[in-house]
This record gives C-alpha cells, sequence and structure tokens, in this order.
C-alpha cells in the first residue's frame, strides 16, 4: 500500500527480491494541470508495468478495502506513504501482520511529514524505521532501523529521494527476517515522541528577525513544497536556496547587495545569508544571479 514515489523504491525491491506481490493499493486517479486529465500515482504506473493488480478504494472503511484485501490473501501487508489510515480490521488480515515504512527514527517525528520536521529542526540525523503498525499513528513496534546523516545543503526533496532507497534497504532486510522468523519486535518509548505535522502555507513567510541557520533551514525543509516565500524589493519569491554570509549591520529584511553571487539578506543576530535559487511569482525557478541580471533590484 503506497501512492509516492518515496513508495516505489520499496515496492520495486519487493518486487526484485522475488517476494509475489498478490496487490497494490494506491489512491484513486487525480485530475492534474489545466486539462484536469486524470494522472495515475508514480505507484500505479510501476506496479502496472510488473502486472500487478492495482487497488483504489476511495475509503478504507466503508468494507470495500477490507473485502478486497481478504480475496487477496496477502501473508505480509506492506506499508510505504500510502496517505490513508488504516482501521484495525484491516490490519489484522494479514497473518503475518501489517509493516510500515516510516522516514524517520522512531518515535521521534511520527506524523506525515517526519522529513520536513527534521530538516526545518536543524537535525544532523535521520533514517528509516521498520515497524509492526498499530491503532495508534505510527506508535508500533519496532522491527529495524537504518540510520543516516543528514547533509547541512541537503533539502527535503533531495533527502526523500535518499531514504525512499534507505527506506527500500531496511524493508528488504526487515521481510528477510520476518520471513526467517528472526525479527525482533522493540516497544517504542513513548516518553520520547515527537509528532510531525502536516505542512502548511502558513509556513512559508520568512521572517528575516530569524537567525540565518533557522532562515536555511525553513527553505530546505519546505521544498517542494509549500516553498519559503519573502518578498525582496517588491516582488514576491519563492526561495529554494540560501547560504549564510556573514555578519550583518542593518536591520533584518534589508537587501544588503543584489549581484552574480545572489541576493544577500540582512536576519536576526546580526547575521545574513545571500539567496542563491529562487522563484519570482508567475516565474521559472532558476538561479538567483540570472534572475536579476534580467531583473536588476535597487538596493
Amino acid at each position: 500500500m503506497g501512492t509516492p514515489e518515496f513508495a516505489v523504491a520499496s515496492l520495486q525491491r519487493l518486487v526484485e527480491d522475488g517476494h509475489e506481490i498478490c496487490g497494490v493499493f494506491t489512491q484513486p486517479d487525480k485530475p492534474k494541470n489545466r486539462g484536469m486529465k486524470l494522472t495515475f500515482s508514480p505507484v500505479k504506473e510501476y506496479a502496472l508495468t510488473q502486472n500487478i493488480a492495482v487497488y483504489q478504494p476511495a475509503t478504507m472503511r466503508d468494507g470495500e478495502a477490507l473485502s478486497i484485501l481478504q480475496r487477496c490473501a496477502p501473508e505480509l501487508v506492506v506499508v510505504a506513504a500510502y496517505g490513508k489510515i488504516l482501521p484495525d480490521d484491516i490490519l489484522a488480515v494479514a497473518p503475518r501482520g501489517s509493516i510500515n515504512v516510516h522516514s524517520s527514527i522512531l518515535p521521534k517525528y511520527r506524523g506525515a511529514a517526519p522529513i520536513n520536521h527534521a530538516i526545518l529542526n536543524g537535525e544532523t540525523e535521520t533514517g528509516v524505521t521498520i515497524m509492526h503498525m498499530a491503532h495508534d499513528l505510527d506508535a508500533g513496534d519496532i522491527i529495524h532501523i537504518l540510520k543516516t546523516p543528514i547533509d547541512p545543503t541537503e533539502d527535503a526533496a533531495q533527502l526523500t529521494a535518499r531514504l525512499a532507497t534507505l527506506g527500500a534497504q531496511a524493508l528488504s532486510e526487515a521481510v528477510c527476517a520476518i520471513e526467517n522468523g528472526t525479527a525482533t519486535r522493540t516497544p517504542q518509548d513513548h516518553s520520547k515522541q515527537t509528532y510531525a505535522s502536516m505542512l502548511s502555507r502558513e509556513m512559508s513567510p520568512v521572517d528575516w528577525n530569524s537567525g540565518a541557520q533557522h532562515i536555511i533551514n525553513q527553505i530546505r525543509g519546505l521544498i517542494p513544497w509549500p516553498c519559503a516565500t519573502a518578498s525582496l524589493g517588491g516582488t514576491n519569491f519563492k526561495l529554494f536556496a540560501a547560504k549564510c554570509a556573514g555578519a550583518a549591520d542593518a536591520l533584518p529584511g534589508t537587501i544588503l547587495s543584489a549581484g552574480k553571487d545572489g541576493i544577500r539578506v540582512a536576519c536576526g543576530a546580526g547575521e545574513s545569508i545571500i539567496i542563491t535559487e529562487l522563484q519570482a511569482e508567475g516565474g521559472k525557478r532558476m538561479a538567483a544571479a540570472d534572475y536579476l541580471r534580467g531583473h536588476p533590484m535597487k538596493i
């Protein structure tokens, strides 16, 4: 059970490992772009190339999904970024249980956006946890964890791609252990849980009174959506990359320079950043230096 690109790596690894996939559950097709043409999820696209049966129930609570799953008769259910909460009756169908590929080191960052919040909070390490699914969100017993450092320049989209691959590896190892009867179950320390809430546009506006690293983490952590935003020189921008630029004796939000290095802006704590990649409202994502060549910014 999975939907976005992150989940494809796990499904592909199960196929490559030789497991029989008796069915794939994914979110219903959604209309996209101006033509509102129905588009398949990445998981559905891959499943169809492997001639795997695909099911797209609108809800998991009306009995239809349960009936489909019972007909599939899986030994094990694997969930990776499916996007739906599974009721207890569905979790109980497979005799070997239902397991989840979660992109954090549990019990830290339970919830919908663990990768983003790890970057937003300046974490230097994250990972993937394979766990048994339970009634409470991301609270089940841990089977396996793989960890990885977070590069200080890595944004959430780049880290998501890396964790998809790491998650597929962790899943492969966990499923092998379950198959061999050697898998362990470690209860989570619920007193140490933190929650990674869904992202929203309210998180986008940059507060220039914040320190440089905080703002950089905000930019990195909100890619590809909803993106950090700021008004510079009277134009609204989405921000995609920035770096620390040393001390600045100016009010936070003051544009200090705008040229081939990017746009240098004063921040809180007497610091500054240089914005190196951005997207003007109605424009394309590009290097700040390229934007400035066609749109000089007054200082």
